[in-house]
């Protein structure tokens, strides 16, 4: 019986991943079910039950009209809605071309080269002083890593998650939670967006306990690429392994260096240039730029530059990076622009807009750094009582992914606000705690038995 709900589960998602939506009559039909086979529909419904529990699919409508999709990702903004310098847009708009359009290019040394610390900048004077002003924790000096080590629950949390999304991982924010916090898989995904995450969470460790040595060191980032890249190279080996093979940029004209001992004289000059800038900001940017341009391994080289960006941070006591609401595409296109064109003003712009967006995530006084979420003001109270519905029900586990969408769904939100406000809900989950709960009419006793079951 198994093997034959895991074989309809197949057909059903090959046939949502060919129509954006399908009815029970459609896969009934689609299978050349005939009607009077009601071991056949049972099947089916239980199928369907089955996917829905494992967040693999989810329903729309009621009764006859009732029809299934598949969950939606997150909104993420788009790089057309952060304000972009003139050279970015110029940039951006030659990224959007074919690739047979693009000419090919091969790594260039003189752009690290030409990189002399602390007289070049990539970000400027004025964007260094804001990012410090909205980073900075406190004017108290205290010991290297004290704010990373402070909020490492939630670092680990949104960074792994964030990084990982980057990088294609389906895993949402709440199931990414119960699998760092708890160890528990989510159902229905593959092993390697599991090991993905857990992969980000021994880096990050990594990186916190190291935050009191006083350099970055060729080890720091090989140890960081080993811990990232863990279980998921063709080759064990290569992990934390500066490369000896030529690679290849999926839809660039990039080629990379082919030559292992430059590779490895490129990789030294970085570390060297790396230590010498004085400004955390600058430094963390520096180091997604060249370790991304390099391509210094193997593979998993867009997420040690990711990593090795919140060294610099950690170190000084500043808010980390965590990729909040940056869109794959955006982030890609950036990454392009530095491959391609040597260019960095869209990656820079890029940075400055989500290091925002990540301060507001760890700040104290979020409600003071910037305008309200219009979204959470339109549905606030559907949030409170979304919120409200699952502790009071005492909603535990991996249950409240689904009851979260589900209730979503029984409001009659538009389709177009949906996977953002999912995101809105799953966060408030993320941070709730016995201080914050009467922001959704819970009692303190309602909370303690509804936590002490999860």
């Amino acid at each position: 019986m198994a093997k034959k709900i895991t074989e309809i589960e197949s057909f059903i998602l090959d046939l949502l991943h060919e129509n954006s939506e399908v009815s029970v009559r459609n896969i009934i039909e689609a299978r050349n079910t005939p009607k009077d086979d009601k071991t056949a529909r049972r099947a089916i419904n239980r199928t369907i039950v089955s996917l829905q529990k494992k967040n693999l699919i989810v329903s729309k409508g009621a009764g006859r009209s009732r029809v299934y999709i598949l969950p939606e990702q997150p909104q993420r903004i788009s790089i057309n809605d952060i304000a972009l310098s003139s050279d970015s847009r110029s940039l951006l708009k030659y990224i959007a071309q074919p690739v047979t359009a693009r000419t090919p290019i091969g790594y260039d040394q003189d752009f690290l080269r030409g990189y002399k610390p602390n007289a070049t900048f990539y970000l400027s004077a004025e964007q260094r002083k804001k990012l410090h002003v909205i980073g900075r924790v406190e004017s108290v000096v205290r010991p290297a890593g004290t704010y990373a080590r402070n909020i490492l629950n939630r670092l680990l949390i949104d960074l792994s998650w964030n990084s990982s999304r980057l990088e294609g991982n389906t895993y949402s924010l709440l199931e990414t939670q119960r699998l760092i916090e708890l160890g528990e898989s989510a159902s229905g995904k593959d092993l390697i967006e599991t090991q993905m995450i857990l992969n980000h969470k021994a880096a990050i460790e990594y990186i916190v306990e190291s935050a009191e040595d006083k350099e970055i060191t060729p080890h720091e980032v090989k140890s960081i690429h080993a811990l990232l890249s863990d279980g998921l190279l063709g080759d064990p080996s290569a992990s934390g392994r500066l490369r000896s093979i030529a690679v290849n940029i999926g839809g660039s004209v990039y080629v990379p260096l082919e030559n292992p001992p430059l590779i490895q004289d490129m990789f030294d000059l970085f570390i060297e240039k790396l230590n010498l800038i004085d400004d955390a900001f600058e430094q963390s940017l520096f180091a997604i730029v060249h370790l991304s341009y390099l391509q210094a391994f193997e593979d998993v080289n867009k997420r040690t530059g990711r990593l090795v960006a919140n060294i610099p941070l950690v170190k000084k006591n500043l808010k980390p990076l965590s990729f909040t609401d940056v869109e794959q595409s955006a982030y890609v296109s950036a990454i392009l622009g530095v491959y391609e064109k040597k260019d960095v003003s869209l990656l820079r712009d890029l940075y400055v807009w989500a290091y925002n967006r990540s301060a507001h995530r760890y700040s104290a006084v979020q409600q003071s750094l910037g305008e309200p979420d219009p979204l959470k003001l339109r549905y606030r109270s559907v949030i409170q009582e979304i919120v409200r519905t699952i502790i009071l029900e005492k909603i535990t586990g991996s249950d409240v992914v689904s009851k979260i969408r589900e209730l979503i769904e029984t409001n009659h939100i538009p389709e177009a606000d949906r996977a953002a406000l999912f995101t809105l809900i799953e966060t408030e989950f993320l941070y709730l705690h016995d201080g914050n709960i009467a922001r959704f009419k819970v009692l303190p006793s309602e909370f303690e038995a509804w936590k002490i079951l999860q």
